[in-house]
């Protein structure tokens, strides 16, 4: 639990309002359809050689520990908005806005009315799949990122572009 604490702390989830989803987002394997998503698991587990390195854990440990499953929903978009923050975005001026990042996506998935009182497994399980089967529009609305139009078909490009033309916009 120490590391889904670590996490969650990463978005600014520290009063709980939103625990049962996130918990859901830990509980559900982040699957893709096109090839390179695949980095995206990949920056999701490397997060918990982060928190090893951050809390002193060897990564045999980590290894032992945690590399028992893929990579979570919540890792990946935990990971991407690291990423987003960390080398898109830096801008000392507006502070880390990693918490950021990661509420919008669950804003666009569709999931930010979804607090404890008002969560519901079958919603928030149709609209993971929905987002994971990319049956969501083609401008990524309903996705991690609605970009407009201009950009192509969403649900037949790879995350990381879809994040790239999401931030355009904060230029």
């Amino acid at each position: 639990m120490l590391y889904y604490d670590w996490l969650c702390a990463h978005i600014g989830e520290k009063t709980g309002g939103y625990s049962k989803l996130l918990e859901y987002l830990y509980a559900r394997d982040f699957t893709y359809i096109i090839p390179l998503d695949g980095n995206r698991a990949a920056d999701g587990i490397d997060l918990r050689y982060n928190f090893g390195r951050e809390k002193g854990i060897a990564d045999y440990i980590i290894a032992s520990y945690l590399d028992h499953r893929p990579c979570s929903i919540l890792e990946m978009m935990v990971a991407l908005a690291t990423r987003c923050e960390v080398h898109i975005m830096d801008n000392p001026e507006y502070g880390n806005r990693t918490s950021q990042w990661f509420w919008e996506m669950v804003q666009n998935l569709g999931l930010s009315k979804m607090t404890d009182g008002r969560f519901r497994h079958g919603d928030a399980e149709r609209i993971i799949n929905r987002f994971l089967d990319r049956e969501y529009g083609p401008d990524g609305s309903g996705g991690l990122f609605t970009v407009g139009s201009g950009h192509g078909d969403m649900r037949s490009v790879e995350i990381w572009y879809q994040m790239e033309w999401y931030l355009d916009r904060f230029d």
